[in-house]
């Protein structure tokens, strides 16, 4: 062949392909893995609790306005009676939660889901119940509304295990349900009708115990609102729409306490438009106006229990450096195959590649049995071992196959600081990449490539003497 050197490129180029397409698959299987686990999560809350999201105590009492309408005249004169259904309701003048969440894993398959206990004390002070006296919005209408009720909502009502609740020092019986339009799940109690017109101020405490999985959330309904949260699990991610005033995050848990005013949320007034309950997800999003983001939705704070070593999200990770690892592995085999004049078939190149490849797969089928660092160092030391083997009979010499096996341990060492940095992650493999990069210019900085795309020998250039010059 007249041009081994195009001929030997194209060849790798296709070598490359094959690889890549088998990068693609590896990736593949990451994402159906990580989709099993999100089938596991919610198999999880189907059998015992989804994400759970407090709302109350409040008031409310459901009326009905009626009025006569007359028309036509003489004999055609008909009187017919119209209506109105409206809801009164009467937010907290200041609510406070003491909570407690301790956390258990539970598993589904080769999967593990944090599920928690909470016991909440919740806390709810009404200084007039002015709100709930209806208002005649039509002349001589007739007014009847049911007794005021005192509700709790809470996203799933599957998690509740225990409840008790007090009025003014008072305890009371609890029923499910809300007999609210839009909350519908979790309990009330009818109060007297006497109420209605009071004028002194009315307390609620209710003690729960409540089930969840995975986040927890409260609306903040009171005109001031002070909730602390305490549990055992050191890695909380606090979302909503706002974070905690005080937070303490350390190997034994974490304690958080939240602050607000009502000048501060739009949470009773998307209470009374019955704006649904939206789960605050994982992290906290950047802030937006209400009505832009989640539009429609309530406004709540809480916390999320990550698993911050997630074996799927770390392997997706490092599969994303796959072809930088076939890439920078090629230029070494091509570097030692120019500079110690070597011939490396382009199926040594495909078995060299083959096994960065299955590096990634060993990963994430490991790691779904191991901790994340003990299937990373078996992973990449069969790797490692496997390529250091076959280099030094790929490279005819030990001499030769020992550094190359040297250089993928470096690589591998250095991807998993990559995983393991978040902030710092892109500047210190530009600086790896650029390192790389440097190194092959200088070992190369004297080859005659037109004598390799010509078919001649690489040979180095001579350097230029002070005549040429």
């Amino acid at each position: 062949m007249k041009r081994p050197f195009l001929a030997k490129a194209a060849a790798l180029f296709a070598v490359t392909l094959l690889l890549l397409f088998g990068l693609g698959m590896v990736e593949d299987t990451v994402r159906d893995r990580q989709h099993y686990r999100s089938e596991a999560t919610r198999s999880v809350a189907q059998s015992l609790a989804g994400p759970q999201t407090l709302l109350g105590p409040m008031l409310h009492s459901a009326c009905v306005e009626t009025w006569d309408v007359v028309t036509g005249k003489g004999e055609e004169r008909r009187t017919t009676e119209q209506r109105r259904e409206f809801l009164l309701t009467a937010m907290p003048e200041s609510l406070q939660v003491r909570s407690g969440a301790a956390m258990q894993q539970l598993a589904r398959g080769l999967h593990q889901v944090n599920a928690y206990t909470l016991q909440a004390h919740v806390t709810a002070r009404w200084a007039t119940l002015a709100d709930l006296r209806p208002h005649a919005t039509v002349e001589g209408s007739r007014m009847q509304c049911g007794a005021p009720i005192l509700m709790l909502a809470v996203g799933d009502a599957r998690g509740i295990r225990a409840a008790r609740v007090e009025i003014d020092g008072q305890p009371l019986a609890l029923k499910p349900g809300t007999f609210h339009p839009t909350y519908t799940r979790g309990l009330h109690t009818p109060l007297p009708e006497s109420l209605r017109g009071r004028g002194e101020p009315l307390s609620a405490s209710v003690d729960l115990e409540l089930v969840g999985t995975e986040r927890l959330s409260v609306v903040p309904l009171g005109g001031t609102t002070d909730v602390q949260l305490q549990s055992s699990w050191p890695h909380p991610s606090f979302g909503g729409r706002f974070l905690p005033s005080e937070r303490t995050v350390g190997d034994d848990g974490f304690t958080a306490r939240w602050h607000l005013s009502a000048l501060a949320t739009t949470a009773q007034q998307d209470v009374a438009a019955s704006r649904r309950l939206c789960d605050i997800g994982g992290d906290a999003a950047p802030y937006e106006p209400p009505g832009t983001a989640e539009a429609g939705c309530a406004d709540a704070f809480g916390v999320s229990f990550i698993d911050p070593v997630n074996p799927y999200s770390l392997s997706d990770r490092a599969t994303k450096y796959g072809v930088l690892f076939i890439a920078l592995t090629f230029v070494a085999v091509g570097l030692f195959e120019l500079l110690q004049r070597l011939r490396v078939h382009p199926v040594q190149y495909l078995l060299v590649g083959s096994a960065l490849c299955s590096f990634f797969l060993l990963l994430v089928s490991l790691s779904e049995h191991l901790p994340f660092g003990t299937a990373y160092a078996a992973a990449a030391g069969a790797c490692v071992l496997l390529l250091a083997y076959y280099a030094c009979h790929m490279l005819r010499s030990v001499r030769r196959g020992l550094p190359f096996g040297a250089g993928i341990a470096l690589l591998y060492g250095l991807l998993y600081l990559l995983l393991q940095l978040e902030q710092t992650a892109l500047v210190v493999g530009s600086l790896a990449l650029f390192a790389v990069l440097a190194f092959v210019m200088v070992a190369t900085r004297r080859l005659d490539w037109y004598a390799l795309s010509s078919g001649g020998r690489a040979l180095p250039s001579a350097p230029r003497t002070e005549a040429g010059r």
